[in-house]
C-alpha cells in the first residue's frame, strides 16, 4: 500500500489517517508514503515533515516516508499548485508500481495522482470534511478520478461526509463510512496525570478547565470560542481555558487580535487563558481538563478532538456540525452558536461530570481505534482482491 499526503501538518485528519497506517502495517501489511510537501507553512505555524508527530509515529513504526520537497503556504482545503515537474513524477511513479492500492489523505493529492503517465493502480480516498464545496479544484479532480476508474472507493469518517459528497455528485456506491476511532489505551482518565499537568501550569487542583483543542482556521470559528470565554471566565472567577494546536501560541498576531476583540475592556479575564501551541501530549492535556469544547461553524465530519476528549474523561461541548451531535449524545451538550449559550453550557458540562462518568466509559468499544483499523484492513482487502480479479490495464505510454 502507498499512501500519498498533501504535506505532514497539524490536523485531525493527518493524525487519524496516520493511526491507520500504522495500525494495518502492525497488522501485517506493507505500507510507505509520499508526502507532496516536506514543509507547510500555515496557522502561522512553519511545519516541517521531519519535526510532524505523525511523520515520527510512522517511521518508528518502521512506515518508510518519502517527500517530493516542495515547501509552500497552503490556502485551507486547497493544493498550493496542480503542476508537477518530470523528475516529481518519476519518483511518483516508482513510488506508485510498487504498491498494489494506492491510498490518498483526502482529495487533494488526486491533483497529482491524476497526472497522465502514472501507474494504474486502484486509488481509495479518505474523505474527512463536510463541505466537499469549499474543497477548491480537488472536488472535481475527485469526479474526474471516479469517472475513469482510477478512485475506486472513498472512506468517509462519517455519515455527515457520505451525506455532503453524495449531494456534490459523488456516486453512493463508492461512499463508504468507516467512524474515526482512538488508541483507548493512551486516551484515558488519568488521575496522577491530570495533577501532574495542572501543577505545571499552576492550575488549582479543584479549578474547572475548559480546553479547545483546534488549528487556527475559519472553520473553527475562534472568535466565538473567545466570545464564550469571556462570559465563562467572568461568570465563573476560579476558571481556565487551554488552547492548543496550530496557530494556538504567542507568535500569532491574528490570534492576539482575536483575543482583544473578545475581551475588550475585560482584557484582564484572558490572563487565565493559557495559549499552548502543538501538544505531543493530548491525552495529557485532556485528562487534565473538565470539558473539551468546540465551536467550529462549518467543514467538521467527525472531530476527533470531541472523541480523545471524552475517552479522558472530559465532557464534550459542541456546535452542531458534522457528526458532532451523534458523537456526544448522552455524553455532553450541543449548543447553538451562541456565546452565553456556550459558556452556560460548560458550567453545566463541569458540574455534571461525575454524572456523565458512566457513560462515558460505557461507549469505549465505540470509539476504538481497534474497531477502525479492522474495519479498513477488510474494504483494503476487498480492493485488493477485486483488482487482481480483473484483466491487468496496460501502463500509460
Amino acid at each position: 500500500m502507498l499512501s500519498v499526503y498533501e504535506g505532514f501538518f497539524s490536523g485531525g485528519a493527518r493524525i487519524v489517517h496516520s493511526d491507520v497506517v500504522l495500525g494495518l502495517a502492525e497488522g501485517g501489511q506493507s505500507h510507505q508514503v509520499l508526502s507532496i510537501h516536506g514543509e507547510v507553512h500555515r496557522e502561522a505555524t512553519r511545519q516541517r515533515m521531519e519535526d510532524d508527530p505523525c511523520y515520527r509515529s510512522l517511521t518508528g513504526g518502521g512506515v518508510g516516508v518519502a517527500s517530493l520537497g516542495r515547501t509552500a503556504g497552503l490556502v485551507d482545503g486547497s493544493v498550493a499548485a496542480s503542476v508537477f515537474s518530470g523528475p516529481e513524477l518519476a519518483e511518483t511513479a516508482r513510488a506508485m508500481a510498487a504498491a498494489d492500492v494506492i491510498l490518498s489523505l483526502k482529495e487533494q493529492p488526486l491533483a497529482l495522482l491524476n497526472q497522465g503517465g502514472l501507474p494504474r493502480r486502484p486509488v481509495v480516498v479518505g474523505l474527512h470534511r463536510s463541505d466537499p464545496e469549499n474543497q477548491g479544484p480537488a472536488l472535481d479532480e475527485l469526479k474526474a478520478a471516479i469517472s475513469d476508474g482510477t478512485v475506486v472507493a472513498c472512506v468517509c469518517c462519517a455519515e455527515s461526509t457520505r451525506a455532503a459528497y453524495r449531494a456534490a455528485g459523488i456516486p453512493d456506491e463508492v461512499l463508504h463510512v468507516i467512524p474515526n476511532g482512538v488508541d483507548l489505551l493512551r486516551f484515558r482518565p488519568d488521575a496522577a496525570a491530570r495533577l501532574a499537568f495542572r501543577a505545571r501550569l499552576g492550575i488549582p487542583a479543584p479549578a474547572p478547565v475548559i480546553v479547545f483543542a483546534a488549528r487556527y482556521a475559519t472553520m473553527k470559528n475562534v472568535p466565538l470560542f473567545l466570545r464564550a470565554a469571556r462570559a465563562y471566565l467572568a461568570r465563573e472567577p476560579e476558571g481556565h481555558v487551554l488552547m492548543c494546536g496550530a496557530g494556538m501560541n504567542d507568535t500569532n498576531p491574528a490570534l492576539w487580535a482575536d483575543i482583544e476583540v473578545a475581551f475588550g475592556a475585560d482584557r484582564h479575564l484572558a490572563e487565565r487563558i493559557r495559549l499552548l501551541g502543538v501538544r505531543r501530549d493530548m491525552e495529557t492535556v485532556y485528562a487534565g481538563a473538565d470539558v473539551v469544547a468546540l465551536t467550529s461553524a462549518s467543514g467538521e465530519a467527525a472531530p476527533l478532538c470531541l472523541i480523545e476528549g471524552m475517552m479522558c474523561g472530559a465532557v464534550p461541548v459542541t456546535t452542531d456540525v458534522g457528526d458532532s451531535a451523534e458523537i456526544v449524545r448522552g455524553h455532553g451538550f450541543v449548543t447553538p452558536q451562541d456565546p452565553q449559550a456556550i459558556a452556560l453550557a460548560w458550567t453545566a458540562a463541569v458540574a455534571g461530570r461525575a454524572e456523565f462518568a458512566p457513560a462515558l466509559a460505557a461507549s469505549r468499544e465505540r470509539f476504538s481505534r481497534t474497531r477502525m483499523i479492522a474495519a479498513y484492513a477488510a474494504l483494503l482487502d476487498g480492493v485488493h482482491m477485486e483488482a487482481a480479479r480483473l484483466p491487468t490495464l496496460p501502463e500509460p505510454l
